[in-house]
Order: structure tokens, then C-alpha cells, then sequence
């Protein structure tokens, strides 16, 4: 972890009174909250700085901050709630003037106010920790305890591991091999050989029942990936050639004809966000398989020559993986995939069962 200061978001949340008498009860939002720190334990450790002077993440559970307090304003006296020192105050400040490992990452405050009877809650996270979408994944997740939900609707993927691994031209030669069997004679795409291969040993390394549905999502351009859906005891029981039948049929009907009746279809539709995936199509049992394989990604020389790795900075989504092709045009291949790090030996395990050579793989975490 690199980078930033000291600097806290504050978010505020208003609401009005729902004429229960006690409506709004801090010890139910205390006690949702640690719930909810329990998934997102991060958020209760602290920021500490190594024997480099970097950034890293202390998940030390010392905790976050919880303010209960009464204000007499009423939220008309809040001039339409435009960001003023009034506001500024419902929400909690941090003391950034000790170390860095002493100031709590996330700091709340819950207001009521003695004249209508409406709620405010402040919450200030650390950007350092945060985006806006960690922030509001949070956030929602802590108001789902509170609703007395029994589990958290969309747990955080936190407990995941990178992985980088070489495939080389033999190792390809031999998968294509496999593609030939049973008398099958489609000349399939790499693409389609790895992606149905990379399914196939996913779908092992998360021990799935054989009744348990897995997508396998494959980008076509910017605005449409094709998806295909079976169940993991076929993946893992059938021919190679069957799965790979089954990614080449779905990749093959995505035509131009196929995709100019998706965008009639999408131009008939009142709010076309209905249509966009969702986070969970990247989760265990799904996958998102993305190829570089065919993009200029070596081409980019500013006078220092072609560079000697390109490939996506991080990956923060577990399912999502990249191909990539090499820097030195050998003919090999990368696989920079995206696992929960319980399933990530397995899925290394997996990846190269059955093939002849075996190259040492670089596992980041």
C-alpha cells in the first residue's frame, strides 16, 4: 500500500421521523456495526508504515469510533443541507496530530434532534482505505444488519490472492492436442481453448456440488460479452472437446446480426442500466475471462523501446482473469487471474495437470 495522507471522508445521512417513539436506536446501529466489522475487519485495524516508510494495512481490531449525541437543531434550521460548519459538526473529526497507527480508519456519529425528532449519521472513512464504492458497499452492508438481515447480501472479497502464471507455446501445442480428440476436427481459437480450460479448473478448485450452476463470461467489445452457463459435475466429467464445444457454439453466435439485435433490443428499453452486469457475475461459482491477446499492448515505445511487461495494475475482483500475450513474442501466453486464496493452490494445481512441461509460476499475494 502506497501513497496518501491523512484524509478522512465525511458522509452525512439524514432522515425524518416515522412516528415510532423510538424509531431510530443507537445500540441496534452499534451492535450492526460490529457485526459488520466482523466481514469487513479491515476497517477496524489501523495504518501503520513498514521499515520502508510504505503504507500497509494493520488489522490490529483496535477498532473504529461510535459518538452518540443530541443536537437542538431541527433539520430546517440546515438551510436545505448545503455543506456548512453546522453540518460539519454531525460528523466526527480525527486527530491527526499523533502517529499514524493511532487514528481509528472509521469514525461514526449518530444525531438526534430534540425538535423533530429526525436522525443524522455522520461516517468518516479513511481515504487511504476507501473509495466511494468500498464506502457505500460498507455502509449498505452495515444498514442490512441493522434491518435484522440475517447475512450481509454481498460479503466483501477480501481474503483473495493474485496470481501470474506462464503458459508456454509446448504447454499451448498440448491443449490444442487435446482439442483433437474423440475424432473432433475444429481448428478452435486460443482464446476459446484457454477459456474453456482455465473453466474447467476453476470450476475444480472451488469444490463445487455437480448440481451447482457456473457462468463463464467472456467479453466480445466494449459493450457485450457473451455468457454461457452449465453445471460444474458436467465441466468437470465431460470430454475437453465437449466444454469446448460449448464455449466455441456461444462465441460463434455472437455475430454481427446477433449484436445489432442487441442494440435494437437496448434501445427499446426505458433504463438501459437494467441491462448491466453485476458485480456477482465475477464471483465464485461465475468467471470473466478477458483476452489482450490480440491488442497492441508491446507497441507503446516512446523513444526507450517496447516495454518489458504490460498488464492490468491490480485486479480487485475475484473471477476476473486476463490473457495476455508475451513481450517477447515467444509464443506464450499469461494468466493473471483473480481467486479467493483458499481456492488459488488449487486452481495452480489444476492449470497445469495434464500437461507435459511444467514452468515455475510467480504467485503474487
Amino acid at each position: 500500500m502506497t501513497g496518501g495522507g491523512n484524509i478522512h471522508v465525511p458522509l452525512l445521512f439524514f432522515y425524518k421521523p416515522n412516528g415510532s417513539s423510538d424509531f431510530c436506536k443507537p445500540q441496534v446501529l452499534q451492535e450492526a456495526l460490529s457485526k459488520t466489522l466482523v466481514q469487513f475487519y479491515p476497517m477496524a485495524g489501523r495504518l501503520g508504515r513498514d521499515e520502508n516508510g510504505r503504507l500497509e494495512m494493520l488489522c490490529n481490531a483496535e477498532g473504529v469510533l461510535w459518538i452518540e449525541a443530541e443536537t437542538t437543531s431541527a433539520m430546517d434550521d440546515l438551510d436545505g443541507f448545503t455543506p456548512c460548519s453546522k453540518l460539519r459538526k454531525l460528523v466526527p473529526t480525527a486527530d491527526y496530530s499523533g502517529d499514524i497507527s493511532s487514528c481509528p480508519l472509521i469514525m461514526a456519529q449518530v444525531s438526534t434532534t430534540l425538535k423533530c425528532g429526525g436522525v443524522s449519521l455522520g461516517i468518516a472513512t479513511h481515504h487511504t482505505l476507501t473509495d466511494g464504492t468500498t464506502d457505500f458497499h460498507f455502509i449498505n452492508s452495515w444498514s442490512e444488519m441493522a434491518r435484522g438481515l440475517p447475512q450481509i447480501s454481498m460479503p466483501p472479497l477480501i481474503d483473495r490472492t493474485l496470481l501470474r502464471a506462464r503458459i508456454t507455446q509446448n504447454q499451448l501445442n498440448t491443449l490444442k492436442a487435446k482439442s483433437w480428440e474423440h475424432g473432433n476436427k475444429t481448428n478452435y481459437s486460443t482464446y476459446t481453448i484457454l477459456a474453456a480450460y482455465i473453466w474447467r479448473c476453476a470450476t475444480k478448485a472451488w469444490g463445487l456440488s455437480y448440481d451447482q450452476p457456473t457462468k463463464l463470461n467472456m467479453p466480445i467489445n466494449g459493450l457485450f460479452a457473451a455468457s454461457l452457463i452449465a453445471l460444474s459435475g458436467n465441466l468437470q466429467s465431460e470430454p475437453f472437446v465437449n466444454t469446448l464445444e460449448r464455449v466455441h457454439g456461444t462465441l460463434k453466435r455472437m455475430n454481427n446480426e446477433y449484436l445489432r439485435s442487441a442494440l435494437d433490443y437496448l434501445e427499446t428499453l426505458p433504463d438501459i442500466t437494467v441491462a448491466m452486469r453485476k458485480l456477482d457475475n465475477y464471483q465464485c461459482p461465475n468467471l470473466h475471462i478477458n483476452k489482450w491477446t490480440r491488442l497492441s499492448i508491446y507497441d507503446a515505445d516512446f523513444g526507450w523501446g517496447r516495454p518489458i511487461h504490460m498488464g492490468p495494475a491490480n485486479v480487485v475482483h475475484e473471477g476476473k482473469i486476463y490473457i495476455l500475450q508475451s513481450p517477447t513474442d515467444d509464443g506464450s501466453l499469461t494468466v493473471v487471474a483473480c481467486l479467493q486464496t483458499a481456492h488459488m493452490k488449487l486452481f495452480e494445481k489444476h492449470l497445469y495437470k495434464g500437461l507435459k512441461s511444467f514452468n515455475k509460476i510467480k504467485a503474487r499475494y
